[in-house]
């Protein structure tokens, strides 16, 4: 019989793909097999389905686990579902909430002779794919499969979630990690709320700090939410933004505000043509030009020396600011710099070791993992 390690949140874009590579990672090196895969996909093109048939589906966020860590394709786990609008008003009309034949696909790794470890990533939260009987809850039961939650943090009522996850899940409940966590928190955390949380029976596996270069999105990811016209450069649509920055000031104090930041997207409007000269001179990965006007020759000369793109939208600055905000720390990690920090991260502040006990998969690694 082989074991499974369910990976879960308590909301989206926790951090659960993170922990999938970074676990992957660790015991691929230590030579242990492992598969993955997600029961519900919640990351594909539908552009990319041949029919509007599910079966055999991989999800994106899988292929490209799979892809960066050479994983065999026998070895990644086809979905069930596809989690979209179409599927879901399908299956409440015909009120259908049974996972389906495919879900007896999963159910027999269970008991089949592969000597490694399944991980399965679920979907955004503890109730989310209740629809096609494939939540959290539901994987853990029908699966009898351990939980790991990836649980962000905020502050101390943050535990919250963290106590209903355990209330929901019972045995099979078997502990978290506490992911975006503020630095200068990390040390109060590990002295003071994980003991708490253990003597209230919550084992914390370990303390991730936040990381401006996961919650970055690409150029390209903001091409495509804010619907942008690419004025130069288009060819650097996956640089990296990790910080968003405002040009409505005056030159001089946009400057200085401009040397205090790194990797940012500069939001100002088309006229500002002393701004944006300014921005260029920073740690600018793009530039957002709102309103009427078009970019001065002059700009753009300067822009394709620097290597930074220019994009002209149609929204106004404080429309294209709001995109910009929700777009950070809800993107997918489809570059290889962020699984490479991402895979970093985990070895560095996760106990993988202790994992591995608590869900009984043997872990006799010549280092500690």
């Amino acid at each position: 019989m082989s074991q499974i390690l369910l990976i879960g949140s308590c909301e989206p874009f926790s951090g659960k793909s993170a922990l999938v590579l970074g676990i992957s990672k660790k015991l691929l090196e230590q030579g242990k097999k492992v598969r993955i895969g997600k029961p519900l996909a919640t990351c594909i093109e539908l552009t990319n389905l041949s029919s509007m048939s599910y079966e055999g589906l991989i999800d994106d966020d899988v292929k490209f686990i799979g892809s960066t860590l050479n994983i065999a394709e026998e070895n990644l786990i086809p979905s069930v579902g596809l989690l979209d609008n179409i599927s879901a008003e399908k299956r409440i009309a015909n009120k259908d909430l049974t996972p389906g034949k495919g879900f007896e696909q999963i159910e027999e790794l269970v008991n089949d002779d592969f000597d490694g470890l399944n991980i399965l990533e679920a979907a955004g939260s503890l109730h989310e794919g209740m629809i096609y009987g494939l939540s959290l809850p539901q994987l853990a039961i029908n699966l009898n499969a351990k939980v790991l939650i990836v649980n962000l943090w905020e502050d101390s009522k943050s535990v919250d979630a963290l106590l209903d996850a355990k209330k929901q899940l019972g045995d099979h409940f078997a502990g978290a990690v506490l992911n975006a966590v503020v630095p200068e928190q990390v040390e109060k955390i590990k002295n003071k709320i994980i003991p708490s949380l253990k003597e209230m029976n919550i084992n914390v596996f370990g303390v991730m700090p936040k990381s401006p270069l996961l919650r970055s999105v690409t150029v390209g990811e903001l091409v495509r939410r804010l619907d942008a016209q690419i004025i130069c450069c288009p060819e650097k649509e996956q640089l990296l933004v990790e910080t968003l920055s405002i040009g409505a000031m005056g030159v001089n104090s946009a400057m200085e505000f401009f040397r205090r930041r790194r990797n940012m997207a500069v939001v100002t409007g088309a006229d500002r043509t002393d701004i944006q000269l300014a921005a260029l001179e920073a740690s600018t990965q793009c530039l957002i030009l709102t309103g009427l006007g078009e970019p001065l020759s002059q700009l753009i000369h300067r822009a394709e020396e620097l290597e930074v793109p220019i994009l002209k939208v149609e929204l106004d600055t404080l429309a294209s600011v709001e995109i910009i905000e929700q777009a950070f720390g809800h993107v997918r990690i489809h570059e290889s710099i962020k699984a490479s920090y991402a895979v970093q991260l985990v070895q560095e502040h996760v106990n993988l070791e202790k994992i591995l006990e608590t869900i009984d998969f043997p872990c006799n690694f010549p280092d500690k993992c």
